[in-house]
């Protein structure tokens, strides 16, 4: 039965989704070697595209012959092959197959541009290389939908046809009824894949399935190294490689795999961590795209329940492809909701003119110097605190933008309150549009620090002392003076953050006297 199940690794691809394709030249080449010395099958380098510039640190290529460059020249028996996404690629580009650079070419589409993809594996498959038909979120297909495809597939006689479980949310039930489907009408010569994601821990049970089915059919799982790929990552290759080696007379070799990962994945990981989780699940069971759920986590700012709401109010057509244009459309239509109470919107006016605002944000100066805090007061300083009710001080006010940090707020002080209107709320001081306090870099828009000085000059203050803006460490722990406080994220994420804080300080200070209380660490003005 082994001879007829082959592993094909996508690390260098899939996993490309984690680190932008930038796993280094040197990076490349050794888990190449490392997956042929662990006696992986087929192994995909990358990504095809025209529609980039080639960098050999990334595996986005734009020839075969810059691919070339990282497979040995002794195959050793072992397919390499690459992934082009439908109509990013044009098949009159490609040279006929001589065996020098990748054997096939794995060829992704979504159900409406099934027709025109099988016309462009047609042309690869002219030009001599084997050809993958990887017929992306499977489960959107009805039955009848999936068996015209296979209808077609049978036509083209490609090498392979894939079943994809695209968003991870693929249960046994439904690989089983996919997989008889195809089994019993696809034609015996074509090969059966299968691709998973992981988001609702199912990808090992799923790829075990698949080998306990005993079929006659030979099979194609892929896999990646540590499981590195986009979102809740995909089926581990050191997993089930050694589930193989256990269960099904695998000849495959461990150590490399471990190798790859101790040597060169585990830095990926510290860095942009992926694996199972609460955002990965809730895309899952709406049957979208992850990044979706990426972006609304990285927010920082939604609740379990906020997240489902929005994902509730998205279209149907709109899940499957990622669009980030529209999630963030989604995200500000949703936290624009709710009600605006400015009943005492005159009186704050008042209780402010001509005082000096001291903004207190959870940055760990705010402790570190809370004896400079606490000396800066006086009867002409206003006190609020951001996002929270500062330990230290008796603030006159708390500005809240984040439901979950509203929710974790002592009830008795909400009497002093100023939120924002996507946060359901009684008896709070004020309420303000939340809308009308975004500012216009991405990845700062709704920044509480950056709202309240926004929100406060909008009531006509003058000078602005801030503690506790700190910017953001990649170290979580250096973030907060609360350590419950401290949340993980991509480091990228973190480095645009401080970026755009610095961006929008200088702006405000063009509009108010703005000065740093406590010494900020990675932002500035």
């Amino acid at each position: 039965m082994m001879s007829k199940i082959q592993v094909l690794d996508c690390t260098l691809r899939d996993g490309g989704y984690c680190n932008n394709c930038r796993f280094g030249f040197d990076n490349e080449k050794k888990i190449v070697h490392g997956l042929v010395e662990a006696n992986i099958n087929i192994i995909e380098c990358g990504f095809l595209m025209n529609t980039v510039e080639y960098d050999k640190d990334v595996t986005r290529f734009t020839s075969l012959d810059e691919v070339a460059r990282i497979i040995p020249q002794n195959k050793e028996g072992k397919t390499f092959v690459m992934l082009t996404d439908y109509g990013k690629y044009r098949p009159e580009d490609l040279p006929e197959y001589d065996g020098s650079s990748v054997d096939g070419l794995r060829v992704a589409f979504h159900k409406k541009d099934c027709v025109a993809a099988l016309e462009e594996c047609k042309a690869i498959k002219e030009k001599g290389y084997k050809v993958f038909v990887q017929a992306m979120v499977s489960l959107s297909y009805t039955d009848e939908e999936f068996l015209d495809l296979i209808r077609r597939v049978n036509e083209l006689e490609p090498y392979a046809f894939y079943i994809v479980d695209s968003f991870g949310m693929m249960k046994r039930k439904d690989l089983t009824r996919l997989f008889y489907l195809v089994e019993h009408n696809l034609n015996e010569d074509i090969k059966i894949g299968f691709h998973s994601h992981n988001n609702m821990q199912l990808a090992y049970s799923n790829a075990q399935s698949l080998v306990d089915l005993h079929s006659d059919r030979e099979l194609i799982i892929d896999a990646s190294v540590y499981g590195m790929g986009r979102g809740a990552g995909n089926l581990n290759t050191e997993l089930f490689v050694q589930y193989l080696n256990d269960n099904a007379d695998g000849k495959y070799d461990i150590k490399p795999l471990l190798s790859i990962i101790d040597e060169i994945l585990n830095e990926f990981y510290q860095r942009n961590y992926w694996g199972y989780s609460l955002p990965n699940y809730l895309s899952a069971t709406h049957n979208a795209h992850p990044n979706y759920a990426g972006y609304l986590d990285d927010k920082k700012t939604l609740t379990v329940e906020n997240m489902n709401e929005i994902f509730d109010m998205m279209d149907e057509n709109k899940k499957v492809s990622y669009d980030k244009d529209y999630i963030e459309d989604l995200y500000l239509r949703y936290m624009a909701t709710g009600k605006s109470q400015e009943e005492h919107k005159a009186e704050l006016i008042e209780n402010l003119n001509g005082k000096t605002i001291l903004l207190i944000a959870p940055g760990k100066s705010s402790i570190e110097e809370k004896d400079k805090i606490a000396s800066f007061i006086n009867e002409d300083v206003v006190k609020v605190s951001v996002n929270y009710n500062y330990p230290l001080v008796d603030t006159d006010y708390i500005f809240l933008s984040n439901l979950r940090r509203f929710r974790e707020l002592d009830a008795s002080n909400r009497e002093k309150c100023i939120v924002t209107s996507n946060i359901p709320a009684d008896n709070v001081y004020l309420q303000t549009k939340y809308r009308d306090l975004l500012c216009d870099i991405e990845a700062v828009k709704d920044n509480a620090g950056l709202m309240a000085i926004k929100f406060f000059t909008q009531m006509g203050v003058k000078k602005i002392y801030l503690a506790g803006f700190d910017g953001y460490s990649h170290d979580e722990k250096e973030n907060y003076g609360e350590s419950t406080m401290a949340f993980v994220t991509r480091t990228a994420i973190l480095d645009a953050m401080n970026k755009g804080m610095t961006e929008m300080l200088k702006k405000y200070s063009e509009l108010v006297e703005l000065n740093f209380l406590t010494r900020p660490h990675y932002v500035k003005i």
